[in-house]
């Protein structure tokens, strides 16, 4: 079953008079609207998704709404930074740790695969809604994909273009397989994916392609 949206909950602003400040209430606004763009769109689609339905569920004005962004494509972009982020800050602790290139892999990858079954709406918004939301979107998902392939040529300690291309494959290829387990919002298919792809990148070493050197 689809899960309707984002599990973090934004704060919310606290009741009556506060002493909190313009940029301070800016932003609890802006991350209540990016996790109700992206609660949204796990109901209804980027297409389906009206700035009204973002501003019901956010429970922010219209006029703060527009106070922050010029549509709500832009409202989807800064949804997409948030996402983005969010993989960004999960991944961070993954990188640590000891291990050869196989195991810094599995755990990373473990890690990213967790990191989109517990936000399934904005795992749905990358991967998915991206590709309906236009050429501008679509371009930040490629500069995404080519930063995760940098991050995981760094995590693998590979060097040589073979090597960095092979990353990059790795990257699209992973894309393309979970995306129709968030797209359902099978969350156990997700985590099936995790396994045998562990298993491909250390026959990809076995191999050679992926050249992996002692990390510094």
């Amino acid at each position: 079953m689809q899960s309707s949206g984002p599990r973090s909950t934004p704060r919310r602003l606290p009741r009556g008079r506060h002493a909190l400040s313009r940029s301070e209430v800016e932003r609890v606004h802006r991350d209540r609207l990016c996790a109700a763009m992206a609660a949204a769109m796990a109901e209804k689609g980027y297409v389906g998704t009206s700035v009204e339905d973002v501003l019901k569920r956010a429970r922010v004005s219209r006029q703060n709404f527009y106070g922050l962004f010029s549509s709500k494509l832009d409202c989807f972009m800064a949804a997409f930074d948030k996402a983005g982020e969010l993989l960004r800050r999960r991944l961070e602790g993954a990188a640590e740790g000891e291990g050869d290139p196989a195991a810094r892999f599995e755990r990373a990858f473990t890690t990213y695969l967790e990191a989109l079954a517990s936000e399934p709406g904005y795992a749905r918004l990358f991967l998915v809604e991206v590709y309906a939301a236009g050429p501008e979107a679509i371009r930040r998902r490629s500069a995404m994909q080519r930063d995760l392939a940098g991050a995981l040529a760094g995590l693998m300690g590979v060097t040589g273009e073979t090597a960095e291309f092979a990353c990059q494959i790795v990257v699209s290829a992973v894309s393309t397989m979970v995306t129709p387990a968030v797209a359902m919002g099978d969350m156990e298919a997700l985590r099936a994916v995790g396994p045998p792809v562990a298993e491909h990148v250390r026959l990809l070493l076995r191999a050679g392609v992926l050249d992996a050197r002692p990390a510094v």
